[in-house]
């Protein structure tokens, strides 16, 4: 009987602790998607200040360094709002010490994995190109 016991609680014990491992595994790998762009932070606000010296240009390249600020102010604006809904969703206990997640924010965590990610693209795509309108390279 023990045996019998024995085998049906391993198996619940062992998918209990992966699924645990993975919500652990997927938040950090939203974390270190957040902690990846976030320095660019800065850099946003560089081009942007170089683009505003340029814009009032009239002619053609003055409208794309015009679009080039707003892409990378709607990036850093993207980058605010992402933070403050993410902290409003998590604890710091689920978001630093893996805290277990309930159904509704695994759900959560799901969609914050594919909004940073879609962040993360809109920042580097917004500098590259504000970059190669002024001639820089990163």
């Amino acid at each position: 009987m023990k045996k019998v016991l024995f085998l049906l609680i391993v198996p619940f014990l062992f998918l209990s602790a992966c699924k645990e491992e993975k919500e652990q595994t997927q938040m950090q790998e939203v974390m270190a998607i957040h902690d990846e762009v976030m320095p660019k932070m800065s850099k946003l606000g560089t081009l942007v200040g170089e683009l505003n010296s340029k814009e009032n240009d009239s002619t053609e390249l003055g409208l794309k360094y015009r679009e080039a600020r707003k892409d990378l102010q709607a990036a850093h604006k993207s980058m605010m709002d992402w933070m403050q809904n993410f902290g409003n969703r998590f604890d710091p206990d689920e978001i630093l010490k893996g805290k277990e997640l309930t159904d509704q924010k695994q759900e959560w965590l799901n969609e914050e994995e594919k909004k940073v990610k879609d962040l993360k693209e809109q920042i580097n795509s917004s500098i590259s190109n504000a970059q190669q309108l002024l001639g820089k390279s990163e």
